[in-house]
Order: C-alpha cells, then sequence, then structure tokens
C-alpha cells in the first residue's frame, strides 16, 4: 500500500550523492588567519557575518539558517546571532574547543563495530550549533507525534489481543505474523498499568515545502535519550545567554514525568525498585544507558544481574536476591528471555516473559513492537487510524510502498531511481540502498531481487532533508539533518512530548544520516511563546533521610567485576615489578649468581611473563631477555596458545573488568587506565618494530606503566566510596598479593637466592620494600631481618602479616553488609597472632647440605592455599548464588 500524505531511522536518505559547489558571500583566502574572520565585525553586524560566512543550502533542500525564498535570516537564526553578538562570534573557535574537550573529557563516546582503525569506540560527535525549532513548528510536531504514539499503542492491544486489524484486511498478516519480530508468546497478555509502550522515537524530517514528515519510529529500545541530554548540557554552556533569551524548554521534567508515570503503573507503586537493562558495555550506545542510569537513579543491570523465582524478578546483590517491579530495556526484544524467545541470547533473563504474563513486572517497552518498526508499516497508518482513532494523521509519512502488494510493486518499480529502497524487515540483514547512487545495471538488479521476493522490500519515496548550519572552525556549512523526537508515558495510556531532540547530522556529500556511517549529531533547541519549565529531579527523589538510609545495592555482576579489577591491578602491579627486576639483572654488566637466575627464571615462569617452552635465565640470559621483552604485550589477534599472560595482558584484563563497571569509575579513574593500556601497548610495538629489542626502551616503557598504576591504585584507594563492592575490589588485590609474595618467597627458599647480596636484594625489591628495610636495617642482610619485614611486620603494607590482617578486616567489614559467612570465611586465613619470628627464622639443614626453613616454608604453603581457597569461596557466596536458591528479600 502507498501512503501519499514515509526513511528514516539510522539509515536515513540526506543529500544527493553530486553535491554542487556553493560560494560563500565572502571569500576568504586560505592565508587568512581565523581571527581574521571576526575583523569586519561592528556592534550592529553579528547577523550579516551570519549571512556572509555561510553557505546557502544545497538545490532542492530546505536552509534552516534563512527565511525561504530569501537571503535573510530566518526569525529563530536572527534571535540567536544577536544574542551572542559579536563578542560571541570572535569566540566561537574557543568555545569549539571548549565543547570537544568536554567531549572527550566526560567520556562521552559512541561505539562504532566496524571502525577497524581507532577500535570500538570513539568520542561522540557533536556541532557546536543547534537546530532551533519554533513554537509554532513545535506545536504541530507535538500534536503529530502525540496522535501517532496514542496509535502504536492501540496497534499493539490489538495485534497481541482481538486482531481486528488482521481480520478486516487493515493491515497484510505477512507485516505481523510473518515478522521475525512479532511475538508469539505475548499473545493474551495485558501489560501493567494497560500501556504498552512507554518511550517510542520518531525520526522526522523538515521538507522543501516547509512541513515535517514522519520518516520512521523506534519502539522496541530507542536510543538518543541519554546523547540528547548531553548534548543539551553541552551546547547550553557554550551559548548560555542565547539559551535563556530565547526561552528553551528544558527537558528535566519530562524525564521526572517519565520516571513518575512508571512508578504510578509499577506494581510496588511509589515504592517500586527501576532498573535498566543493558546489553553490556559492547554495546553501541552503553555510554548513555550508563549516563541515563546515573541521572535517573536507577541501578544499571545486565541480563546475567537478574533472576526469576516464583513467577518474580529478582535483582542479584551481595545482600541476597531484591525484587525488581520495573524495567526500562536497552536491548531488542528477541534477546530478552532465552527460554522463549532466541535460545542463544546471553544478555536476556531467563522465565522474564512468565513475569510479565503474571502482572509482576512493567517492563518498558513491552515485548513485541518490532513489526511496528517496519516501514512498510507507515502505508496502512492513515487507514488503521480512522479505524481505531476515527481520526485523520495530522503529520503526514513519506510515500511509502509495500513490495508484498502487487500493484505496489508494478507502481514502484519505475520510480526506484527516485525512491529509498528498505527491507521490510531490519532483522534480515539487508542494505538500504539508496536510488540516485545507482546505475542502470544495478537498479536492474535490485528490481529482479523485488520481483523474485517482494514481501522483503519496502520503498519510500526520497525527500531532500533540511540542511542546518553547522560550524567548521572557518565557516557555517549546511549539512542535512534528521531530527529524532520522544514521547515519554506519564500515566496510563497518556504521554508527553520531550521537548527537544536528537538531531543526526550527515558528513557533507552523503546519503545517510548515520552515526555508524561517520554522521554527527547537534542539539535541538525548541522555544516556548510560555514559562520555561525549570522543573529539576530533584524535586521528585525521596526525601534526604529515606536517601540516607538506602543504600545502593551492589549487584553480584558489579561486585565480581571489581573483585577482579582488582587482582587484575594487582597482577599487572606484580607482573611490572618482576619485569623489571628480570631486565635489569639480565642486562647487568655484573654476573649474577646461579640461584638468583634459578630464581628469577622461576618466577617468571610462574607468573606468564614469558612461555612455558623458554630455556631458562641460567642457560640463556639473553634469549631469555629478549623473550621475555617480546612477551610484554602481544600483538593483537595472537593465538591464546602462543601468547604469554604478561603485563599487556593483565592491563587488557584490568580495562575490560572496569568497562563493566564503568558507572561506578569517575571519568579520571578511567581515563587513567585507557591511557596505561594504550600506552604501554604503543610502547611496546614501538619496541617490536626495532630489530633488536633494546633493554632499555623496555624498562622506560615498564616505569611509565608503573607510574600510571600507581595513580590507578591511588583512585582505587581514596576516590571510590568504600561500600561493599569496594571491598571486594579491595579483597581482590590482597588475595593477588597473598598468593604471589608467598609464593615468590617460596621459590627464593627454594633456589637459594637469598644468601647473595644481589639475590637478597632482588626479593626485597619484589615487595617493594626496598627503601623500608634500608631504613630499618641499614646494611644488614640476615634472614630474620628478612622475615621481620617481608612477613611480620604489620605496618608493611606489603608484608605477609599486613596483607593477611587486612583480608581479616575486610571480611569483617563484608559480614556486616553483605552476608554473615563473610565473618566465617575470615576464619580460614592463617591468623598473624600465632606467627613467632623465632620460630619462622629456625631452620634445619639437609643431608645435602642445603638449609630447610621448616616453619616458614609451611606458613607461605598455607597463606598461598588459604588465598586461593578464599577466591573461591567468595565465588561461590557472592557470585554465582549457588547456596541461595530459597532466600529473597
Amino acid at each position: 500500500m502507498k501512503d501519499t500524505t514515509g526513511q528514516g531511522d539510522e539509515d536515513a536518505p540526506a543529500a544527493p550523492p553530486e553535491v554542487p559547489a556553493r560560494a560563500y558571500s565572502k571569500a576568504v583566502t586560505p592565508e587568512e588567519s581565523r581571527d581574521s574572520l571576526f575583523d569586519d565585525l561592528s556592534p550592529d553586524s553579528p547577523r550579516d557575518w551570519a549571512l556572509s560566512f555561510s553557505m546557502a543550502a544545497d538545490a532542492g533542500h530546505r536552509d534552516e539558517l534563512r527565511q525561504p525564498g530569501t537571503d535573510d535570516l530566518a526569525p529563530t537564526w536572527a534571535s540567536f546571532f544577536d544574542h551572542v553578538g559579536t563578542d560571541g562570534l570572535a569566540d566561537l573557535n574557543r568555545r569549539n574547543d571548549n565543547l570537544q574537550r568536554q567531549i572527550r573529557d566526560n567520556g562521552v563516546t559512541y561505539n562504532v563495530y566496524a571502525d577497524a582503525a581507532t577500535g570500538q569506540q570513539r568520542p561522540w560527535a557533536l556541532d557546536l550549533f543547534p537546530m532551533i525549532v519554533s513554537p509554532q513548528d513545535w506545536a504541530k510536531i507535538e500534536a503529530g507525534v502525540l496522535q501517532r504514539t496514542r496509535l502504536l499503542n492501540a496497534m499493539m492491544a490489538d495485534l497481541y489481543g482481538k486482531r481486528e486489524l488482521l481480520q478486516r484486511a487493515l493491515l497484510p498478516a505477512a507485516l505481523v505474523q510473518g515478522h521475525p519480530g512479532y511475538l508469539r508468546a505475548m499473545q493474551g497478555v495485558k501489560p501493567v498499568g494497560g500501556t504498552w509502550l512507554h518511550i517510542v522515537a520518531f525520526d522526522l524530517a523538515h521538507g522543501p515545502d516547509g512541513r515535517w514528515w514522519v520518516v520512521g519510529q523506534r519502539t522496541q529500545a530507542p536510543s538518543g535519550l541519554g546523547y540528547l541530554l548531553e548534548n543539551r548540557i553541552a551546547i547550553a554552556r557554550q551559548f548560555p545567554k542565547a539559551f535563556a533569551g530565547m526561552k528553551v524548554q528544558r527537558l528535566a521534567a519530562s524525564y521526572r514525568a517519565l520516571m513518575d508515570g512508571i512508578k504510578a503503573m509499577a506494581p510496588e507503586g511509589e515504592n517500586a525498585r527501576i532498573a535498566l537493562l543493558t546489553p553490556g558495555p559492547y554495546n553501541e550506545t552503553y555510554f548513555e544507558h550508563a549516563y541515563l542510569a546515573r541521572y535517573l537513579g536507577l541501578t544499571l543491570v545486565e541480563g546475567n544481574d537478574l533472576t526469576v523465582r516464583d513467577q518474580r524478578l529478582y535483582l542479584k546483590t551481595l545482600s541476597g536476591l531484591e525484587p525488581v517491579h520495573a524495567l526500562i530495556k536497552r536491548l531488542d526484544d528477541e534477546w530478552l528471555d532465552p527460554l522463549e524467545l532466541r535460545s542463544d541470547s546471553r544478555l536476556g533473563v531467563p522465565g522474564l516473559l512468565q513475569v510479565l504474563r503474571a502482572g509482576n513486572l512493567l517492563l518498558a517497552n513491552a515485548p513485541g513492537s518490532a513489526p511496528l518498526e517496519s516501514s512498510a508499516l507507515l502505508g496502512f497508518l492513515p487507514a488503521i487510524s480512522r479505524h481505531l482513532l476515527g481520526e485523520e494523521l495530522a503529520m503526514p509519512s513519506l510515500a511509502t510502498w509495500w513490495c508484498g502488494e502487487d500493484a505496489a510493486l508494478r507502481e514502484v518499480l519505475p520510480l526506484l531511481k527516485d525512491s529509498v529502497i528498505k527491507p521490510t524487515y531490519p532483522q534480515s540483514g539487508r542494505d538500504t540502498a539508496m536510488g540516485q547512487s545507482l546505475k542502470a545495471r544495478e537498479l536492474d538488479e535490485w528490481s529482479g531481487r523485488m520481483v523474485r521476493h517482494p514481501d522483503d522490500y519496502t520503498v519510500q519515496a526520497w525527500l531532500p532533508l533540511s540542511q542546518t548550519p553547522t560550524w567548521t572552525g572557518e565557516h557555517l556549512i549546511p549539512r542535512s539533518a534528521m531530527l529524532r523526537v520522544f514521547a515519554l508515558a506519564d500515566g496510563p495510556q497518556s504521554w508527553r512530548m520531550l521537548p527537544g531532540g536528537l538531531v543526526r547530522l550527515a558528513p557533507r556529500g552523503q546519503l545517510m544520516a548515520s552515526m555508524q556511517r561517520g554522521g554527527s549529531s547537534a542539539d535541538c533547541w525548541v522555544q516556548t511563546e510560555g514559562t520555561v519549565d525549570h522543573t529539576s529531579l530533584l524535586q521528585s527523589a525521596p526525601s534526604t533521610m529515606a536517601l540516607a538510609q538506602h543504600k545502593r545495592p551492589v549487584t553480584s555482576r558489579a561486585a565480581e567485576n571489581l573483585f577482579w579489577l582488582g587482582r587484575y591491578t594487582e597482577r599487572a602491579e606484580n607482573s611490572i615489578r618482576l619485569a623489571q627486576i628480570v631486565l635489569t639483572h639480565l642486562g647487568g654488566e655484573e654476573p649474577n649468581s646461579r640461584p638468583l637466575m634459578a630464581w628469577l627464571s622461576a618466577t617468571a615462569h610462574e607468573n606468564s611473563l614469558v612461555l612455558p617452552d623458554v630455556p631458562a635465565a641460567e642457560q640463556s640470559a639473553r634469549v631469555f631477555a629478549r623473550s621475555l621483552m617480546a612477551g610484554l604485550s602481544p600483538a593483537p589477534g595472537t593465538p591464546l596458545a602462543g601468547q604469554t599472560f604478561s603485563v599487556g595482558f593483565n592491563l587488557r584484563a584490568l580495562k575490560a573488568s572496569a568497562a563493566q563497571v564503568r558507572e561506578r569509575l569517575s571519568q579520571e579513574h578511567w581515563n587513567l587506565i585507557e591511557r596505561t593500556e594504550a600506552g604501554f601497548a604503543s610502547d611496546c610495538a614501538s619496541m617490536a618494530a626495532d630489530a633488536e629489542y633494546a633493554t632499555t626502551e623496555a624498562l622506560a616503557a615498564l616505569q611509565n606503566a608503573s607510574e600510571l598504576l600507581a595513580a590507578i591504585t591511588g583512585a582505587q584507594t581514596d576516590r571510590m566510596v568504600r561500600d561493599s563492592g569496594w571491598r571486594l575490589l579491595s579483597v581482590g588485590r590482597h588475595i593477588e598479593r597473598l598468593i604471589t609474595l608467598s609464593r615468590a618467597l617460596m621459590l627464593s627458599l627454594e633456589h637459594g637466592c637469598l644468601h647473595d647480596q644481589a639475590g637478597f636484594e632482588a626479593v626485597v625489591a619484589l615487595f617493594d620494600s626496598t627503601i623500608t628495610f634500608h631504613a630499618q636495617y641499614q646494611q644488614r642482610r640476615d634472614m630474620v631481618a628478612l622475615i621481620d619485614l617481608l612477613v611480620m611486620d604489620r605496618d608493611n603494607p606489603r608484608s605477609l602479616a599486613w596483607v593477611v590482617q587486612t583480608l581479616r578486616s575486610r571480611l569483617a567489614k563484608l559480614s556486616q553488609s553483605a552476608t554473615p559467612q563473610d565473618a566465617v570465611l575470615a576464619q580460614g586465613l592463617p591468623d598473624p597472632d600465632t606467627w613467632v619470628l623465632a620460630d619462622l627464622s629456625n631452620w634445619q639443614r639437609h643431608p645435602e647440605g642445603e638449609r630447610h626453613w621448616g616453619d616458614l616454608e609451611a606458613l607461605l604453603e598455607d597463606c598461598e592455599d588459604a588465598a586461593g581457597e578464599l577466591s573461591e569461596e567468595i565465588t561461590r557466596l557472592h557470585f554465582s548464588h549457588a547456596d541461595r536458591k530459597n532466600q529473597s528479600l
């Protein structure tokens, strides 16, 4: 069916492939500096400057900067430049630099799947100038979008209820029951509160005729609510005078209304626990998941944070299972429940749909809305609106043909050159094609595909998108723009518009306004003729007393990642220190004793700094050193069996664990982690480019990483809230320290390296206690002094007694905030109160003449085994919930 009164989503058409060159009103030579652009400004000339240094929009596109048919500024932009003034215009480049710095400092990222050159993450692209929407235009948008939201919600109720639309042939069954996103498991389900759709996004285009057109809609897990909020905060800071003077409507009231609406409809009402479900840090929009959760005060959860018991949903926390009453999902429906939907999904929660059927959970949005996202649907909406609402659509869609209808297919085949070819079912993996970019042969090929599989294709008329001004550093350049707006539920079957939106900008000369294809974004300022709403989310927050009494839960997944963040941080520090000691001794001019070489070899092998088949250092010091340097940071793609688990591996593992708890780390903390991992990998890549590995370069890279790790340790120690999650991070660090140092000291006894000065100093250095030892014992090199400082001294954070004492203290605190069993775990650790220096310093001589430190070796073995067992018990108790089948809170 054709709707003559629909292109859009991430692959929205933007501009014709051939962009004609446009001349500026004022020519500027390359030799002119940026500052020269503002030399001619006078107090009454901001408008003249804007017209002089801006390109006109491409032919056929609406120019948002200018009034139609004239060379005058549009009233909205005239007001903007009046408020910015001459001083503001002269300051544009500094403001733009501040904006980009703010984006980087705030860690705003968008993950690009196919960006092999820069890795997965890249900074969020945001232009300095907003798109400005007048009150008159916004009133039309608001009326049309709210009407369509009511319509889509009514369609969901019908498709999973009476199915009158199918029975009356108002909607082809192939577009619904043939759609892979139609969920038969939801048939007959009535969502909590009677509302199916709580967050609906519409992609709008401003046509050459001044009308706003609906290009597409997103109902499963619409993205953009977090990014547009960050855009608003960033741009409003750059133009505070214009933002206030132009009466730009604020956003907070809409977010507050959404939260109030969810609480009003949730089973527990005002006391409902609301969580935000994310696919995880590898999703392209993960930043906004964490950002929204923080802004709205929600718990950010992944599928394995949740479990279903007795048709109710629970959050797995260190304190047990806590009920969840409402869930805002940020993943598509097919991944929600591996029991009833995709069985290979690791992102969802087994049994989640059964919780919905039981009416024990509000899920925003209700599953099953994927058919509403099909572009083919747009052509059928006018008739459906008349049937369900008794109303004509207030906002038109682009002309749309579903090729599954013979008449539509015959009509559209001759029009392909001026149309957009889209997949009817987005999950099919088929591409979107712009007719204008296709050659005659390619058009014939597309026509053949469409004739063979007509149901799979939908065709939309191409619309030249309006072009909004963007700043390049020297000029205002028009770029094609697509506006995504949001309708948010503020109560049962009631919605309100968020007064703003996410503007996606197409690169000049490209056809798609898509972030995945290198596009950028802009803020959207919606002006109001009334009073600006200064509502704050704080006004709807619980009382300060209630907040003080309610601590943020620590999910089991977050706790596990914090635990391993601690372990990998400690492991990275230890591996760096050990690598420095090995390279220093093997690269020195003084000959090393055989016991020292044997200890260095054994300890490096134990800590996976070299591959197992590398000859020992005492056999070939040069080969051993080169192997160690080669394995410091294996190149990406190296098979697991062929790489070491050395410094580079540990830093990558540290970063991976931190990424899973990104929302709990400060921006400075995260930046340090990224800098350390990337810097060390870069240093090692530079070393590998040389034919000969240079010990000096390797030691410099290790020193740089060591200094940054010290800063990371400081951030973990003094800049994180000391809740149960932090205690598990600390427990992880100290378990790792106890295992590594106990084993290293045991190996030093086995190889006898403590009997010569170099070996003695090397062991003390591995314990990071050189300065303390010399300050306390001067030049003494006896075992009593070493055991006293490295084993017994409870003031030395690297001694075994201090580590065990700290572990006992952390577990005691955990038993008060998490589970009482943590106190029992502490009893499995050796008790430093029973250690006696005289006993540990006793030794016996073996018949072969070697010294045997019986009590000390037994203690070291006991410490290593106890640390390993503690790690296993913590995993069982806090992360897997293996013995908590019936416990819930």
